[in-house]
């Protein structure tokens, strides 16, 4: 058994039976509809994610809150109190604040245990982006490795994990300021659809248009062909907002193209969710860059 844990936030979107499975530590990220605060927990213990987006539909708003440098002090005290060391693979420093919470938090707690050891990577990737980073660390530590050849894995990896994803609400994009009031408006009309990648600094980059949904889905499935590498062997991960059948649709394109053998699917959860809307996919691979 290894004597360190690998912590992530629950915006990696990872299912329930493979953060158990994977041993992980997931923290919970907060979400808010009006004063009300529900944390985002990976078996959805406290709002499922079809009341989320049925939600979002009825017109309410979500916030939503990274972690503080005193909840991720507690943590890391309390998990190094168990004599284990600690690492912690951090949502995209380029969308949340996480990250920051985190590494000053371990500063100051590593002072108090110099014995012990914590490592905080900034995956730069979201939703099962992240997912997919912690997911191939986690195997990683499975196999043997130490704290310290996983950290190196990632940091020499973690640039490699392809992002590209669609969204069917160019309102939300507005409301988030990715798209303009106009570009909006007009897209909408003219069923123009955004496809988005997530870039080296680990921010949302509008890099296409398509002209319909099934043209922006295939466009996801067409980037796998364009950047992926050993495609057929190794598994993907694919998020949605509450549109499985569109989800699937690029699964079964991808499979049918490329001859992959394992893609997982879950729902982007509510802190990713609640910037995207409704009908997002997105899809994750490793690619040769991103």
């Amino acid at each position: 058994m290894s004597n360190y844990v690998i912590v992530t936030d629950s915006s990696c979107d990872l299912p329930a039976y493979l953060a158990e499975e994977l041993e992980l530590h997931s923290v919970p990220l907060a979400f808010l509809f009006g004063e009300k605060t529900y944390y985002n927990y990976p078996d959805n213990r406290e709002m499922s994610p079809k009341d989320f987006y049925d939600r979002l539909r009825g017109g309410e708003m979500a916030t939503t809150n990274a972690i503080n440098v005193g909840q991720a002090a507690e943590l890391f005290t309390s998990l190094l109190e168990q004599g284990l060391d600690v690492l912690v693979l951090s949502f995209s420093s380029g969308l949340s604040t996480s990250y920051n919470s985190y590494r000053i938090a371990a500063q100051d707690v590593s002072a108090q245990y110099p014995e012990r050891t914590i490592c905080v990577v900034d995956t730069l990737c979201a939703s099962l982006g992240q997912g997919m980073l912690v997911y191939q660390a986690a195997k990683l530590r499975q196999a043997g490795k130490s704290l310290e050849e996983v950290r190196d894995w990632v940091e020499q990896n973690k640039l490699k994990q392809c992002h590209w994803f669609t969204v069917d609400d160019l309102f939300f994009l507005k409301r988030g300021g990715r798209v303009s009031a106009a570009t909006a408006v007009v897209g909408t009309m003219l069923q123009i659809k955004p496809v988005l990648h997530v870039d080296n600094d680990g921010h949302l980059i509008n890099v296409a248009k398509a002209r319909g949904r099934k043209a922006s889905l295939l466009a996801l499935v067409d980037k796998v062909g364009e950047l992926g590498e050993d495609v057929a062997n190794q598994t993907m991960f694919i998020s949605h907002s509450d549109c499985q059948e569109d989800a699937q649709f690029v699964a079964d394109q991808i499979k049918e193209k490329y001859g992959t053998r394992e893609i997982i699917l879950n729902y982007i959860g509510p802190v990713i969710g609640a910037h995207t809307g409704p009908g997002c996919v997105a899809l994750f691979f490793t690619g040769k860059h991103r």
